[in-house]
């Protein structure tokens, strides 16, 4: 039979059923394989066959690496829609498959994603930014290390092309390198001298795109610096920060005359999307519109060892709490309902953190756009699951209300003392909103809790003597 010749994209597991997906690219490809060998029909094919000629010759791009340039051209040559329905497929293939391909079919990946790439297919920044967001933050295999080492010599070898044609894939690949450095250039793991060379490509990507191309990191807003400050203590990134603040007119943007212009720019959601693999936020938006509060336990657990597990893994909660707040904003059906609301699971996702800048980092992720909140261009359902997880605790978890609370007035008077006036007046908004919104009934459940040290109360004091504490029908009560 042909098809027991046929190589798998994937490793699939005895007990597993083939992904309806792949299955459809396979059939395709067992059913055309006899005109898919030179010479080549020059006839036009309907629709219907263009579509499954295009799945039968990206499967066999991805299995037949020696045959890989006869199915590339036989593409070009058939191709009718500027590679569009290629390009999707191949967005499939790393959207659904990529965790379970098989070494040599994503080496195959990283090659046919080049090749469109210099025929500028149509799609092409969405394969692009799909390959990025398979990137796993607080993992030192060789695999994720490998598509770290793939993806950051692609962008930089495909420079001039991707600035030109589609420079917002530069901007996420900043987003992405930025993030994956702050695990990189903490104390080596295994092959040091590997991960060293990465290291240096990946700053290297980095500083070229901040040095050269400032107005890419304005795109992604005030979460550049929550990323490069994470970075200050590697001497190019510390170079940066210097010239941020003492300097910002070497960095020849007219938009940019301080750092409070970046505080002030409010990060697109994709962003915080590119960190989260697809699986990941499958797993995540189950668990956030499908499971009720009170049994969510064996799901958290499921998800805490499928993607926790590791040592270092746990750096990834700083961009699931990221995710949650900036990413996914519930219906107002899912919030009126009895499924495990956000504010829990994030209560949840920092019990887990085992390490104290991890947790710090957590916290940071949370609070950040409390920070520079301006109800003019922000949204409060980023600042929402922080509020209710600070009011929800108390009285049975007390401690996190005021973990919570501390952190927050400490965040005020330390992250930046020169911009300490912007700050104030983002968390002071935050609560007013907050607060007129109806999110929480009235913010006394804060001012006048007992259980809270009267120093943390103190401080709420002083911060909210300007905001009126009554609450509006708005949002939902507590």
């Amino acid at each position: 039979m042909v098809s027991s010749m046929i190589s798998n994209l994937t490793i699939v597991a005895p007990h597993e059923a083939e992904n309806h997906f792949q299955l459809s690219l396979r059939q395709a490809f067992e059913t055309l394989q006899p005109n898919l060998k030179p010479p080549f029909s020059l006839q036009i094919p309907k629709p219907d066959d263009y579509f499954n000629l295009n799945s039968a010759i990206l499967y066999g791009v991805l299995t037949q690496p020696h045959l890989a340039k006869t199915h590339i051209k036989h593409l070009h040559g058939i191709v009718t829609d500027g590679y569009a329905i290629f390009v999707n497929s191949l967005v499939g293939v790393v959207h659904q498959l990529y965790p379970k391909l098989v070494g040599s079919v994503k080496i195959q990946l990283i090659w046919v994603a080049e090749e469109m790439v210099n025929v500028l297919a149509v799609g092409f920044d969405s394969l692009l930014v799909s390959l990025l967001r398979q990137i796993v933050g607080g993992d030192f295999g060789d695999a994720n290390l490998w598509l770290c080492l793939k993806l950051v010599t692609f962008f930089l070898d495909k420079w001039q092309c991707l600035l030109e044609e589609s420079p917002h894939v530069l901007s996420s690949g900043l987003y992405t390198f930025l993030r994956v450095l702050s695990d990189h250039c903490r104390p080596a793991k295994g092959n040091v001298e590997k991960l060293e060379s990465l290291r240096r490509l990946e700053v290297h990507f980095c500083v070229k795109i901040v040095r050269e191309e400032f107005r890419l990191c304005l795109k992604i807003g005030r979460d550049f610096i929550r990323l490069l400050q994470d970075l200050v203590h590697v001497p190019e990134f510390r170079d940066i920060w210097q010239d941020l603040v003492l300097n910002p007119s070497k960095f020849n943007a007219s938009e940019f005359r301080d750092i409070s212009d970046i505080y002030c720019m409010r990060t697109s959601h994709r962003y915080a999307l590119l960190r989260i693999t697809p699986e990941m936020e499958t797993q995540l938006l189950f668990l956030l519109t499908h499971v009720k509060l009170g049994h969510q336990k064996r799901h958290q657990m499921w998800f805490a060892r499928k993607f926790l597990n590791e040592p270092d893994r746990d750096t990834v909660i700083v961009d699931i709490v990221r995710f949650i707040c900036c990413a996914y904003h519930p219906p107002n059906e899912i919030i009126q309902s009895d499924v495990v609301p956000r504010w829990a699971s994030i209560g949840w996702l920092l019990k887990l953190c085992r390490k104290n800048y991890v947790e710090a980092n957590v916290k940071l992720a949370l609070f950040y756009d409390w920070l520079f909140f301006d109800e003019r261009r922000d949204n409060i359902m980023n600042i929402e699951p922080a509020i209710l997880l600070m009011v929800h605790s108390i009285p049975k978890y007390i401690d996190m209300t005021h973990t919570l609370l501390e952190f927050l007035l400490l965040l005020m008077d330390n992250y930046d003392i020169e911009h300490k006036g912007i700050i104030v007046k983002g968390v002071s908004s935050s609560f007013q909103l907050l607060a007129s919104k109806g999110v929480i009934q009235s913010l006394d459940v804060l001012t006048s809790c007992n259980a809270l040290s009267p120093v943390l109360k103190e401080g709420l004091g002083r911060l909210l003597s300007g905001v009126k504490l009554g609450a509006s029908n708005g949002y939902l009560p507590v």
